[in-house]
């Protein structure tokens, strides 16, 4: 066998992503906000953009005829470039884009996010106001970083911290027995159990029932045997169920309370508003800046005021970056429309009767119905909004797959759980449905599913199985 190196000629068609194509696929996968941040940023570093001013819309509109000719040369002698035709559709706006005028202006006061620290911070600022020596601030410091999101000291032992900072072991428990006095009740815990324990001594209820309950019978109260405990621990059905929701009550996960971020605001891309008997749907964009194509730049290469070729290249290539940016942000506003329309068009019964008659959908089906790649339509979707009569929603919420029914038909997966949901609601809370009982009243209502998959949507639910969702 001839193994030598040899040079080989291969003809072969490969789609380039040139930086051009690659920045409008950027653009087009950004959410409103960010793409306004990029576009004010973009108007720093290139000269030749500008944003249009009131008093410049009229000059626009006169001399539009005479853009529109000179970007269709420079179109024909682009046309082999960039292949972005094949990811947008052309438009006839050439050197400036407007935001939706429609809509009335109103002023925005965006709320400044206050800082939240985390619980280990707020553990450590409450560790150096407690009078305690130096050796146990170190492990003070230790043990309040070998906490868990959750507020628990789960990845190590006592003995091993011990080992590990070269400390008598009863100097780490008596250092952990404090930060379990710090708040929020329950931090420090080694597991559950200790973590309920100690809220309940900080309630004040040692020796109750809830108590005991916990403390000697929590496997059985894990696996939900009240009824057995009535009889084992002989006190009344009312008792053992006034101990229970006590227990419930409590927070299994205290670094939870102070580990969640601060709220963050949804602004949304796109509105869908009921016109009479018609849905229209909008661009949100009132606040993105609009663009146009310097003028004093671009009379500089008409009139060849400036002979020199560095100075008139980098005119140049500024120029036509310029109105590509214009042209792509156009194809985006273009193409997310395009793609918003149809959702409204096939899901229209959701947006009458409710979530209840939300279709499947693919990113296929819109790709092939809109004449674009699929790719393009997940780039479209990708982590923006519409804000609609119903409320905001991800665009990737009318997406779903499809669920059969007896009469042919099919449901959105999604509509699926919401009827699950709905069951649970309404049931009997001391006989909860099980998942073949939920399984047979879908199929009372037409919908064919199997007892398999109604526990996988009722665990995306966050829905307990139905022994743990008895009541006594």
């Amino acid at each position: 066998m001839d193994l030598q190196p040899k040079l080989q000629l291969k003809q072969t068609q490969q789609l380039i992503m040139t930086p051009r194509l690659q920045q409008a696929l950027k653009l087009l996968q950004l959410p409103t906000l960010e793409l306004e941040m990029t576009l004010k940023q973009e108007i720093l570093l290139n000269p030749m953009l500008e944003l249009v001013e009131e008093n410049d819309e009229r000059q626009e509109e006169e001399k539009q005829e005479e853009e529109k000719q000179e970007e269709e040369k420079q179109e024909e002698e682009k046309q082999t470039e960039d292949p972005i035709e094949e990811y947008f559709d052309k438009f006839d706006d050439p050197d400036t884009y407007y935001s939706r005028e429609e809509r009335e202006e109103k002023e925005f006061y965006e709320k400044t996010p206050i800082y939240l620290p985390h619980f280990q911070e707020y553990l450590l600022s409450q560790l150096r106001l407690t009078r305690i020596d130096t050796d146990m601030m170190r492990i003070g410091e230790y043990l309040i970083g070998n906490l868990d999101e959750s507020g628990y000291l789960g990845c190590c032992t006592v003995e091993g911290i011990a080992e590990d900072l070269e400390v008598d072991i009863e100097d780490v428990e008596k250092t952990l027995k404090i930060i379990q006095s710090f708040e929020p009740p329950g931090i420090g815990a080694r597991d559950l159990r200790e973590c309920l324990l100690i809220q309940l001594e900080r309630k004040g209820m040692e020796d109750t029932l809830a108590w005991i309950l916990v403390k000697d019978h929590f496997a059985e109260i894990e696996k939900n045997r009240y009824s057995q405990l009535v009889r084992t621990l002989k006190v009344t059905t009312e008792e053992m169920t006034e101990a229970r929701d006590v227990i419930r009550k409590l927070e299994p996960k205290p670094g939870y309370i102070y580990a969640t971020s601060e709220s963050r605001y949804v602004i949304p891309d796109l509105i869908v508003e009921r016109v009479e008997d018609v849905y229209l749907v909008y661009l949100n964009d009132k606040n993105v800046p609009r663009l146009q194509v310097n003028r004093a730049y671009r009379n500089l290469l008409k009139t060849g005021r400036y002979s020199d070729g560095d100075t008139k290249a980098y005119i140049s290539e500024k120029l036509n970056s310029a109105k590509w940016l214009i042209k792509t942000i156009e194809q985006r506003r273009q193409t997310m429309l395009k793609v918003m329309n149809y959702i409204v068009r096939h899901q229209e019964d959701f947006f009458e009767k409710g979530i209840n008659f939300l279709r499947p959908l693919t990113l296929v089906e819109v790709a092939d119905a809109i004449g674009m790649h699929e790719s393009t339509v997940s780039r479209v979707t990708n982590s923006k909004y519409v804000q609609t009569p119903r409320g905001v929603f991800q665009l990737k919420f009318f997406f779903s797959s499809s669920i059969n029914t007896q009469d042919g038909n099919a449901i959105a997966a999604r509509s699926a759980k919401q009827q699950i949901l709905d069951l649970v609601q309404a049931e009997d809370a001391r006989k909860p449905f099980s998942d073949q009982e939920i399984v047979k009243k879908l199929k009372e209502k037409g919908i064919v599913i199997a007892r398999r998959t109604v526990a996988k949507y009722r665990e995306q639910l966050k829905i307990l199985p139905a022994r743990l969702r008895k009541v006594m």
